[in-house]
Formats: C-alpha cells, sequence, structure tokens
C-alpha cells in the first residue's frame, strides 16, 4: 500500500517516533497547533501507544500516522527516503519501571535495539543527503533524570555533566540509548541533540504512572497505594512545557550537547497524592462527603527505589531561554480536570491488558511508580 503524501505547498516535515504515547502525542497536537510543520508518526501501539489520542488529527493533512517499530530499519528507512524529513524526534521508548523490573527483556529490546537500529536508518538517510539537507537534519533524543541515579535530600540537583548512575533496568535501558546517541555523533558525525526531562504529567498520561493513577482509583473508591513512607521527591514537569523546551532545543540546541528538562518543582511522592485528593475534593467531591485522602494506602517499597530525582535546567534556560511557564499548582490542577473531563478515554485504555496488568502487580507486591 503506497504510503500517503502531503501536500506540495508545505515544508519538509518531522518523523516524530513513539507519537501516540504520552508525551509524543502532546507534543504532535501542540506542534501542529503552533505551526504548519507536518508531521509523520510512527507508533507500534502497544499498552501505553494509544491512536485515540491523535484522532483530532486524522483529517488534518498536515499528519500522516504509520503503525511501526522503531526496531523496523527497513519500514524506518522508507519513511525516510519518501518523506525527506529535516529532524526525527525519538519518544519512542519502553518507560515505566516497575514494567522494567517485572520484564526487563522488553525495555533492552526496544529502549537500547530499537534506538540503535533507529539511529543506523537516521545515519543511512543522512549520509545521502546533499550538504543543505546535512545542515538542515536533526537527531532529537528524549530521555529521562532517571539515568542520573538517586540523590540525597542535600544533594545539588542534576546538571548535564553529572555521571551517569541507573539504577533500574529502565533507566540502564535508557542510559545505553543516551550513549548510543552520542556515539553516532562523535563516530559518524549524526547531528543530535539530547533531552534528560523529570517526571512529567498532565493530559494522555497512562493510567500506571502516580498521578492518573490516584485520579483513577480515588474515582473508583479504590486504595492509592503509596510506596514507603510516601516521602520519595521528584521534580515535577507539565507535558506541555516539556513540548515547548523540545521544540526550542529542536530550533535552537547545540548539536552533540544534552539539555535537562525540569519543572522546578520538587515534591514529595506523598505531597503530590494530598495535592490530588484535595482537588478531586473539590471538583468530584465523595459521595459521602469524605476527603479523598482517606484511600490513601502506604505499600512496600519497590525494589532499588530511587529516593530524590531534582533537575538543574540552568542550561537551557541560559542557552536558548527556556523555562516552564506552569507553576506545579497550575499545572495539577489542569491535569486533574482533564482527567475529569475526559473519562471515557479513560475507562478504555484501563480495560482489559491494564487490568491484569494490575493485578499481576498486586499479585507480586508492586505497585504505582512515580
Amino acid at each position: 500500500m503506497p504510503l500517503p503524501s502531503f501536500p506540495p505547498s508545505l515544508p519538509p516535515p518531522l518523523l516524530v517516533t513513539g507519537s501516540a504515547g504520552f508525551i509524543g502525542a502532546n507534543f504532535v497536537l501542540d506542534w501542529l497547533r503552533q505551526n504548519d510543520v507536518p508531521v509523520i508518526s510512527l507508533d507500534k501501539l502497544t499498552y501505553a501507544g494509544n491512536r485515540v489520542n491523535l484522532m483530532s488529527l486524522d483529517n488534518d493533512p498536515r499528519h500522516v500516522f504509520v503503525q511501526g517499530d522503531i526496531g523496523d530499519r527497513a519500514l524506518v528507512s522508507e519513511l525516510l527516503a519518501a518523506y525527506q524529513p529535516t529532524a526525527l524526534i525519538n519518544f519512542a521508548a519502553e518507560s515505566h519501571v516497575d514494567r522494567s523490573i517485572h520484564a526487563p527483556d522488553d525495555f533492552v529490546q526496544t529502549n537500547v535495539v530499537g534506538t540503535q537500529h533507529l539511529l543506523e536508518a537516521a545515519r543511512s538517510y543522512y549520509e545521502k543527503q546533499d550538504a543543505a539537507g546535512r545542515d538542515a537534519f536533526r537527531f532529537l533524543h528524549v530521555s529521562t533524570d532517571e539515568v542520573y541515579g538517586s540523590l540525597s535530600p542535600t544533594d545539588p540537583a542534576f546538571t548535564e555533566t553529572t555521571p551517569y548512575q541507573p539504577n533500574s533496568p529502565y533507566s540502564a535501558s535508557k542510559a545505553a540509548s543516551d550513549h548510543l546517541v552520542r556515539a553516532y555523533h562523535h563516530t559518524y558525525g549524526l547531528p543530535v541533540l539530547t533531552t534528560n526531562c523529570s517526571n512529567n504529567y498532565g493530559p494522555y498520561q497512562f493510567p500506571e504512572k502516580l498521578i492518573p493513577l490516584m485520579i483513577h482509583n480515588a474515582l473508583k473508591g479504590l486504595p492509592l497505594p503509596v510506596y514507603g513512607d510516601g516521602q520519595n521527591v521528584r521534580d515535577w514537569l507539565y507535558v506541555g512545557d516539556h513540548c515547548t523546551a523540545i521544540s526550542r532545543v529542536l530550533q535552537a540546541g547545540r548539536l552533540g550537547e544534552t539539555y535537562n528538562v525540569g519543572g522546578h518543582n520538587e515534591m514529595k511522592n506523598i505531597d503530590v497524592v494530598h495535592t490530588v485528593c484535595d482537588i478531586l475534593d473539590t471538583l468530584s467531591p465523595r459521595a459521602d462527603g469524605r476527603s479523598y485522602r482517606e484511600q490513601i494506602n502506604f505499600v512496600k517499597d519497590r525494589p532499588g527505589h530511587d529516593r530524590r530525582y531534582a533537575i538543574n535546567a540552568d542550561k537551557i534556560e541560559r542557552e536558548l531561554g527556556w523555562k516552564p511557564a506552569e507553576t506545579f499548582a497550575t499545572g495539577i490542577r489542569k491535569t486533574v480536570a482533564w482527567y475529569l473531563a475526559h473519562q471515557p478515554w479513560v475507562e478504555n485504555v484501563t480495560s482489559g491488558a491494564y487490568r491484569q496488568w494490575v493485578a499481576t502487580n498486586y499479585e507480586t507486591g508492586l505497585r504505582a511508580t512515580s
């Protein structure tokens, strides 16, 4: 079946992988709200990749969706040759720590092997471009602050030069992919950019992650599982802010550089859960008039649970002029309101395999990740 084409009046597109997932979908939707540079979306549509996230673009001539795997080098090469994109932005990843503990092979296959196949396809494409095409092309790899390991309460925040110390199969696989991206720049001259972000939250996040899981369980009258003592600290970044950071790095980032992206919102997990409960108490109160806080249930900590992450995002602000627009107070209220307004979406993604996964993890003692 021939690939669909873009109107000839449009500029060269972006190729965005993992585009039906949480951050990828938000990026594509935000990107096409902002400008007319078209997007080829590539997503394998695993459990966390939801085609519905992009259905509002089905009749948009600036968007083409292709179901496929970043590990399918022939497919990626075909897309690159057919569409001649000026950038490849890689969101595709297995990203849930608990799942990586349960099934690490999947994370190595997607995050390490898949990234290497993607890089090799991009390298072949890049080397066939003329001088102008090579000057324009970018490979932007989206990664995580978890590659840096864990911080004590008094340690300074992660910078771009913090040594890697991953502590889970997930973070180890992302660290490996980061190293491959760096190697392809230094060995082959591929024009790469890497971003390492803190914990994202916002619309379309799959309800295995802390905030949407708390919202979902609260509304269902289920326990709100909080690991250990709830004192683990994360820096929280609203997904819309992350999207603007990626756009800015793509536009003006220095080749071969890494940019940390953070929300300037360090919070303990228990404080995040309390905030979600308090907003729900206002926007969707329990029928009995009691607080959702009463559903909080402290559970056994997960293996190797990092105590604190914190991002120093000075470099991206200093060099590229980016900083987050949302505070946690504004972003979390928007997020809770979105989930309340999109209950059919939540019901759809939390049926079937999701319920089987939750049951399996409850049996093994695993709970919601942060």
